[in-house]
């Protein structure tokens, strides 16, 4: 910037002297242009006023917010900012974390490595939103695993991600490739690995204990290392994202693993790879594969289920029936994909389909209708029995009915049996046939039938009318119980 003397003499020379431009700069020893530029205005333009942004103030806490939490997000360091008098939005302190998280990274470079025929598969999770069930929704997962050497694929959906579920996957896997590889890599899936101190991984130890049943090596990527498993990003859960899913349709889960079993078989393990340049299931090997073992484990969904009262226990947000004896006892609970088994130790009670809708119940009619078949017998005391055995199964089917009625079931017992002493049981016996017909169960019609039979009345002789045609007619046979019972529902409800 030049003096004011300067830009006098400028002036001077070029108007008063009438110096070419080129003159008064060899003179000055000065550029042409600056001596043209301050001809044409000679006073600087003023700079203009440097604004303040509403951020600008917040910066150093920003950046102290980011050294405690790198990651943390814009949500939530607006929520720091704002007791601090921060009034600005959210979109300006997305694009000042984005600036500062691109200037303090820079890219990592690794070095392609391509596997031996049998010698690494890789493990991953994807999660797929979620599957209707007449409005109960369960979420959907992807487990893929891919033979890296040919980038053959083995993708099986689950509601679930648990210890279990994980493992039938890999058996599953295993089954479909007809073997299993040297090493198994894992991102940081918590099923498999339990923590990692600094390049110390400590799995977890059922993993480890299913991992030497099958023979292979687990292996687990550092944190925040996705490259480090690349074929089952890419090739897997990525190619699976943008091939199979859009628009798709599915009923359950069965149908969406039978679809995805059909698009691997016809298109994902079919087609020309663009790095093999070789179709998967043509290039995969599976001679190269270690064998499985003879006896396959048994890793079902396990779960304890107390037997309640109306022999039900709960188990997977559903209801299932057993049979009465189990009321009150703890049973074991197996379960995968396709059905849940109930176990007393290592005896198989009962099987029933996998339901994954919530608040169902299963079984009910069935045991139900054997426990009312079995209940009037359950319910008989030894009394009961005792008097069933002297009166016989005529008795036994009596006392069945008087149990289904609102009586007291106790106190007619009671007097039954003292009818019993008191008449002698063959006696109670054959009232109990006579009364059994007309579904008049209760000691006092027994009693009453049993006072008419030992005090019978005299047979009276017919009367005789004038008109011998009337002497000739035939009446129907009367009964008089029915007469004998209305009475005695009379007594029976003014005593109550």
């Amino acid at each position: 910037m030049l003096t004011p003397e300067q830009i006098d003499e400028i002036h001077r020379l070029h108007w008063h002297q009438k110096w070419s431009l080129r003159k008064i700069a060899r003179h000055l020893k000065m550029n042409r242009r600056t001596v043209a530029r301050y001809l044409i205005s000679p006073a600087p333009k003023p700079k203009p006023p440097i604004r303040v942004g509403k951020l600008d103030s917040f910066h150093q806490a920003i950046d102290a917010l980011l050294e405690q939490d790198p990651e943390a997000s814009a949500v939530v360091i607006l929520q720091r900012l704002r007791p601090l008098g921060y009034q600005g939005g959210v979109s300006i302190l997305k694009e000042y974390l984005q600036k500062k998280r691109r200037s303090n990274s820079s890219p990592r470079a690794f070095v392609r490595v391509e596997s031996l025929p049998g010698d690494r598969f890789e493990i991953d999770w994807g999660h797929f939103g979620a599957l209707d069930y007449e409005g109960d929704a369960r979420k959907l997962y992807a487990f893929s695993l891919v033979e890296c050497h040919s980038r053959m694929m083995y993708i099986e959906f689950t509601h679930s991600q648990c210890f279990e579920t994980f493992v039938r996957c890999h058996i599953h896997a295993f089954e479909s490739f007809q073997g299993t590889a040297r090493e198994l890599v894992y991102d940081n899936l918590t099923t498999a690995v339990a923590d990692h101190d600094g390049k110390l991984v400590r799995f977890n130890p059922r993993f480890l204990a299913f991992a030497r049943e099958y023979g292979f090596v687990p292996r687990a990527c550092h944190v925040a290392s996705p490259w480090e498993k690349g074929k089952v990003e890419r090739a897997g859960i990525g190619y699976l994202r943008q091939n199979f899913w859009p628009l798709r349709q599915f009923r359950d889960l069965a149908d969406v693993n039978a679809q995805v079993r059909r698009w691997l078989d016809e298109i994902a393990n079919v087609r020309v790879h663009r790095e093999t340049r070789e179709p998967p299931k043509l290039r995969f090997r599976p001679d190269c594969l270690r064998p499985l073992p003879s006896l396959q484990p048994d890793y079902r969904d396990t779960a304890e289920a107390l037997v309640h009262k109306d022999i039900r226990f709960q188990f997977d947000a559903n209801r299932y029936c057993v049979p009465a004896r189990y009321v009150g006892c703890r049973l074991t609970v197996k379960a995968d994909s396709s059905s849940v088994a109930v176990y007393d130790q290592q005896r198989e009670i009962v099987r029933y389909p996998r339901s994954w809708r919530r608040g169902q119940t299963f079984g009910a009619e069935r045991f139900e209708k054997d426990l009312l078949a079995q209940r009037p017998a359950a319910d008989l005391s030894r009394t009961q029995q005792r008097l069933a055995a002297q009166l016989g199964e005529r008795a036994t089917l009596y006392l069945r009915e008087l149990a289904r009625t609102d009586r007291s079931l106790p106190r007619q017992i009671a007097e039954l049996n003292e009818l019993v002493r008191e008449y002698g049981p063959q006696s109670v016996a054959h009232a109990i046939d006579q009364a059994l017909p007309a579904r008049a169960f209760g000691a006092d019609y027994i009693a009453n039938i049993l006072r008419q039979q030992q005090s019978p009345r005299d047979v009276q002789p017919p009367v005789r009318l004038k008109d011998p045609g009337l002497n000739q007619l035939v009446t129907d046979q009367l009964s008089l119980l029915d007469y004998d019972l209305l009475i005695q529902s009379h007594h029976s409800e003014k005593d109550s």
